[in-house]
């Protein structure tokens, strides 16, 4: 997560959606660059995340209900986008369908 010091470096969108999924590195960037609905999730997620991070920033009448918000928010994205990268290693396999002249 990007923290409030002025040293450090901003993640981007794909380097947050793989620090989330460290194993799965390369089938991240792999959706990212090839699945315009996984690329939008990264998106929500980061500007989610960023949100939450500087949740404190709001007055404190409305700073826990935002809390728990964007801490749900930033769930459900981790779900939907793990239940993608899930999706993506399935492989489905065919039979060949029988193609050869049956003999009478």
């Amino acid at each position: 997560m990007v923290s409030g010091d002025s040293n450090s470096t901003p993640l981007s969108v794909l380097e947050r959606a793989e620090a989330h999924f460290p194993g799965q590195a390369q089938l991240v960037q792999r959706l990212f660059y090839g699945s315009d609905a996984f690329h939008s999730m990264c998106e929500d997620l980061a500007i989610a995340v960023e949100t939450l991070a500087h949740i404190e920033r709001l007055p404190e009448s409305v700073r826990e209900a935002r809390r728990q918000e964007y801490a749900a928010l930033v769930e459900a994205l981790l779900k939907e986008m793990g239940e993608a990268l899930a999706q993506s290693k399935i492989v489905m396999l065919r039979r060949p369908s029988d193609t050869r002249p049956k003999s009478p």
